[in-house]
């Protein structure tokens, strides 16, 4: 599968789904939801690698889709920070944290894709040849938050968001101006998240670490129909 221009998905479908809330669709959206959750699962038990990005808190959601499963186990906290913050990883991290398999250069890409559709066969060792052929080398940069993973363990670890606030707080006080502008780029981002949101996938990640990728998305069906429900929050 391949993204129509800059994004595999540019939102459209929340657009879809904010209509059918406001026409009080529900049976709508819920057949949206299952839709989409069961492509979920099939994509995710696919042998085929796919990536994921969601920037689910600032729309007062949660990282759904699957995401409390493959965020929950990512290497230590960085689920939580990527989830919380809704930053993104680019493809030096991807490769570092295990997200991603081969890192090439967008000028191959046209290449890339040629040489695959040539291919007569999907055993993985033979694609796996095929894109180590075209693959680049690629090394952190110096402002990578993979840099910091110590002092991000330390903040993420926290049980709440109250406490993971505060222990960024306390950690700008304490170290370096380069990790002091990392602390104050993470809590600006918390800022501008919804607070329901933040404490809502906090708990989904950490549910998602001792789950299965189905029993999260059957948990996440439940959270996104109660997200909609409009209830207890309207931040969605």
């Amino acid at each position: 599968m391949k993204g129509s221009g800059r994004a595999f998905c540019a939102g459209g479908d929340i657009v879809s789904l904010y209509h059918m809330i406001n026409a009080g669709k529900m049976e709508d959206c819920k057949e949206f939801f299952r839709t989409l959750y069961t492509y979920i699962y099939i994509l995710g038990t696919c042998l085929k690698p796919h990536v994921f990005a969601t920037p689910e808190t600032l729309i007062g959601f949660h990282p759904d889709a699957g995401v409390s499963f493959f965020l929950s186990h990512l290497p230590g906290q960085l689920g939580e920070y990527l989830g919380l913050t809704v930053e993104k990883l680019n493809g030096a991290e991807m490769i570092s944290c295990g997200l991603a398999t081969h890192y090439a250069h967008s000028s191959k890409l046209a290449l890339i894709e040629e040489q695959l559709g040539k291919l007569d066969t999907d055993d993985p060792s033979v694609i796996e040849n095929s894109l180590e052929k075209y693959s680049d080398l690629v090394c952190l940069d110096n402002i990578s938050v993979l840099h910091r993973i110590e002092i991000l363990d330390k903040c993420f670890s926290h049980d709440t968001v109250e406490e993971i606030i505060d222990s960024l707080f306390s950690q700008e006080s304490e170290t370096s101006k380069t990790s002091d502008a990392w602390c104050i780029s993470t809590l600006r981002r918390l800022k501008e998240a919804s607070p329901l949101g933040l404490k809502v996938s906090l708990k989904s990640i950490r549910e998602g670490r001792f789950q299965t990728l189905d029993q999260c998305l059957i948990r996440e069906y439940r959270m996104s129909l109660q997200g909609i429900s409009n209830q207890i929050s309207r931040d969605f």
